[in-house]
């Protein structure tokens, strides 16, 4: 796998967020001097700012093949169609003066609401259509990214947080990325510059508009996993090395990311006409830590507390490690994941939309008063089942299915008080007994697994579910 370096565009927000947008042809010019050296590979999305636009400027002025440019479509939760996703790819190809994304990578905020899925099958078609290249994610997380490969659709790189702070990709994300042949994307490696001369002995800033967006994010993330005296204590070693091998505190940080399991690149942010970082930034690549240095900074991060959950978790559930500390930034609320109807004597019911619930008479879900009674689900999407055979992948789906369900009439996964599982082959037991261990850790309700002859020879696993708020 070659490493690189991604030239980040995410903080044309910041520089923007007065109101004022940078001039593109300034920028552009401004992004020429990168791809002069090198760097020619861009990252930005659609909330970037004026990012995708100064990208299509910079290809008018230097011409298309001056360099490659990767984007992000994040939609807000809710309800998808078809033409919904094709204006989205239409408006980034406009914005980016381009016939053809190189990248488009896409972002799921709830995993229970099955629309995701539904804009993942449809980008899939347009890049068949010639409108993408590749097709990427961005912060997923590695049950979900399995979810997806075992589904059939095709995913060229997943782009998570991943820095000397921040370690969960560490874990399964980067073996699942290397043996399906998934690339890595890493984003804060510098951790918004924390990692870098400027804050070696330095006070401790506290959380305010004096910091950048990017720093009052990874000040967050640098509350969660240590203090800031273990922060300095790192700093003053990486200051050690670097000073070793003629380099800065950012270049050691950002090579011993780029040389982890499955990273095939690290994105470091440029903010363009302000301040840039071309010449330092090429030592990252030459740069060759020793294995005792690697071992030596393993050691002092394998102290610190690991950041809750998988990639990608800090925007879905608390602590939502963000520069606002919440998700106020990026969404106003979360539609129901299914349509909710009001039935006979006093229920709800939810509908996933399945033929079946029709042809069989039955519901996803039916809530009265505050029990809940959740069908026997299977990993059906539409004609689909998703996660295809792979036990594990099959069991994510389906207890996304339920946890919808239950956000739809009002509840939550933490209500559940009994699951019922059932499995066609025995030999799967342990693969779909482990996710239903990591789904309700915590929560450990009621349950029984059994044998079964599951109607459809897709179908692996079958859960049924109730639960009291």
């Amino acid at each position: 796998m070659t490493k690189s370096i991604i030239t980040g565009l995410w903080q044309i927000a910041d520089l923007e967020r007065d109101g004022k947008t940078i001039d593109p042809r300034y920028a552009a010019h401004a992004m020429k001097k990168y791809a002069d050296e090198g760097f020619n590979t861009f990252d930005m999305a659609d909330h970037y700012g004026s990012a995708e636009l100064i990208a299509g400027e910079f290809r008018k002025l230097f011409g298309k093949e001056a360099g490659t440019h990767f984007t992000k479509w994040v939609p807000k939760p809710g309800r998808l169609t078809k033409d919904l996703v094709k204006e989205a790819v239409t408006r980034a190809l406009t914005r980016m003066q381009t016939e053809r994304i190189d990248l488009m990578q896409f972002h799921a905020w709830n995993y229970a609401d099955p629309a995701w899925i539904d804009a993942l099958i449809w980008l899939q078609e347009l890049k068949e259509e010639g409108l993408i290249k590749e097709l990427g994610l961005t912060n997923f997380d590695t049950a979900h990214l399995s979810v997806i490969v075992n589904s059939g659709i095709e995913i060229k790189s997943n782009q998570v947080c991943y820095s000397l702070l921040d370690q969960r990709a560490s874990s399964q994300m980067g073996a699942f990325c290397e043996a399906n042949g998934i690339e890595l994307l890493a984003f804060g490696t510098l951790a918004g510059g924390f990692f870098s001369e400027r804050w070696l002995n330095a006070k401790e800033p506290k959380i305010n508009k004096s910091l950048t967006w990017s720093q009052m994010k990874y000040k967050r993330f640098m509350d969660t996993a240590t203090s800031w005296d273990n922060y300095q204590a790192l700093l003053q070693h990486l200051d050690q090395i670097a000073k070793k091998h003629e380099v800065s505190i950012a270049n050691v940080a950002s090579n011993y990311i780029l040389n982890q399991q499955g990273v095939s690149s690290v994105i470091i942010g440029a903010r363009l006409g302000r301040s840039e970082h071309i010449e330092d930034n090429k030592r990252i690549l030459n740069l060759k830590l020793s294995k005792k240095e690697l071992t030596e900074i393993q050691k002092l991060i394998s102290g610190f507390k690991p950041i809750p959950g998988d990639c990608g978790d800090e925007y879905r559930k608390p602590p939502y490690l963000t520069a606002s500390g919440d998700l106020s930034d990026h969404l106003e609320d979360f539609p129901s994941p299914y349509p909710v109807y009001h039935g006979s004597n006093g229920r709800f019911k939810a509908l996933s939309g399945t033929v079946w619930e029709d042809i069989a008479g039955f519901s996803q879900a039916v809530r009265k008063g505050n029990r809940i009674s959740i069908s026997g689900t299977t990993a059906t999407h539409g004609d689909q089942a998703m996660g295809g055979n792979d036990p594990a992948a099959q069991t994510h789906f389906v207890i996304d299915k339920i946890e919808g369900a239950l956000q739809s009439l009002g509840a939550s996964i933490e209500d559940v008080t009994r699951t019922r599982i059932f499995i066609k082959n025995l030999d799967q037991w342990e693969a779909i007994a482990r996710v239903h261990g990591q789904r309700f850790a915590g929560i450990q309700p009621a349950n029984t697994m059994v044998r079964a002859d599951l109607i459809g020879d897709e179908y692996l696993v079958e859960i049924e579910a109730e639960a009291e708020l």
